[in-house]
């Protein structure tokens, strides 16, 4: 018998997945190209050519016991030095190697972050919509999450709200920007109202509250402006970092956590992170992506393609009458649901061959997700179909 903690996130198992799964059935019967599938942000972009070059050359080029070996768990030094030039170079910052800790994707890192930091009963708060997985990596070190509810006409946090939320119970609180679902990015304004907000906090109640910044899709925005780099706006930070988006490499699990240098405890914090690397059964990152990093990490995926879709199908969408906020950033669209009940919307719309994720998965009844990190012709053959659920509730 499984324990009672599992009971819980198998029942809560990802919507998200059971979609994608669902959809290779139907592709079974119907035929991939006349399935219309947004479920999952699986990048459809090949990773940049370099990336493979670079792992044939270090493959063919380093010796078996200093690439396949077991590196320090926090990783490799040399990668972890390449980062922070890197970093002082963009966001002109003084970190060294001990700022980083390389792990096994940005899910990795949430994870390594929270076991560090959380004791039973703490509360993490949120901002919805928001990745589903947050509850289960806060849940997993008995943490709470609690949520600050969404502005759906702009999706910036709600400040007043999360203010309110900020008790003494509070030990940290996730951001995602650019976001999941949202594709809205969090400008310096909105993020330097949550830094003073936190300040305050951290005052009033007298212990640290760490900021968690989930970074995915960094990379990935579609203006002429730059991305925030968040220590900038409150030093008691973190940012869960990985190349899954940036660089087309979901399925190898490279990532890392950056701390600034100004956290509360940084060098107990390293310590924590390094050690939590290891008994959560992570041990290091990939030894071989994590040394193929140093060769790439300025590379990016062609996000023009992206952009295409985004433009194509929000203005699909907006032409078909379904109410949208143009997203910034990541590949995800947050259409309203042309009936509340945004789960069986979403039922319904299998009836078109049409998978989207309900919003209620990520915090956010009411809405549904579409992924666009999907070929151009699938959002242009999806047409009819979208135009005809859009009909079946008109008539409605």
């Amino acid at each position: 018998m499984i324990a009672d903690k599992m009971k819980s996130f198998v029942a809560g198992s990802s919507v998200i997945r059971a979609m994608f799964e669902e959809g290779k059935k139907m592709a079974a019967v119907y035929g991939k190209e006349n399935v219309y599938d947004f479920s999952l942000g699986n990048p459809s972009l090949e990773a940049p050519s370099s990336v493979k070059e670079a792992a044939i050359s270090i493959l063919q080029n380093t010796a078996p016991n200093d690439l396949h070996g077991y590196p320090n768990n926090a990783g490799f030094e040399d990668v972890r030095e390449a980062l922070a030039q890197q970093t002082n170079r963009l966001h002109h910052t003084n970190y060294t190697k001990d700022n980083f800790v390389m792990t096994v994707g940005a899910a990795a890192a949430m994870n390594i972050i929270f076991k560090s930091i959380l004791n039973p009963g703490d509360e993490v708060i949120v901002f919805a919509p928001y990745f589903s997985e947050y509850k289960a990596y806060v849940g997993n070190y008995d943490g709470v999450l609690v949520e600050v509810q969404p502005d759906i006409t702009t999706f910036q946090p709600n400040m007043e709200e999360f203010e309110q939320k900020v008790t003494a119970k509070t030990k940290a609180v996730i951001i995602n920007t650019p976001n999941n679902p949202t594709g809205v990015i969090y400008s310096a304004d909105t993020l330097t109202k949550i830094g003073a907000i936190l300040t305050k906090k951290q005052e009033e109640i007298g212990h640290p509250i760490y900021l968690v910044s989930d970074e995915p899709y960094r990379e990935l925005f579609y203006g002429d402006f730059d991305i925030p780099f968040v220590p900038d706006f409150f030093p008691n930070t973190f940012i869960a970092y990985s190349y899954s988006k940036s660089l087309s490499l979901p399925g190898e699990r490279i990532g890392h956590v950056t701390v600034h240098s100004e956290a509360d405890g940084f060098d107990d914090i390293v310590s924590a992170l390094t050690v939590a690397n290891r008994i959560s059964g992570f041990v290091n990152a990939p030894t071989l992506w994590q040394k193929v990093i140093p060769f790439v990490m300025d590379e990016k995926v062609n996000i023009d393609v992206y952009r295409k879709n985004r433009d194509d199908l929000y203005n699909m969408m907006i032409e078909l009458g379904y109410t949208c906020v143009k997203p910034d950033g990541a590949f995800y669209l947050f259409p309203q649901s042309l009936i509340p009940d945004d789960k069986a919307f979403c039922e319904a719309a299998k009836e078109f061959r049409l998978l989207l994720v309900p919003g209620s998965s990520f915090g956010c009844p009411g809405h549904f997700r579409m992924a666009y990190c999907v070929e151009n012709a699938t959002i242009q053959n999806a047409r009819e179909s979208l135009r005809l659920l859009k009909e079946k509730y008109t008539k409605e």
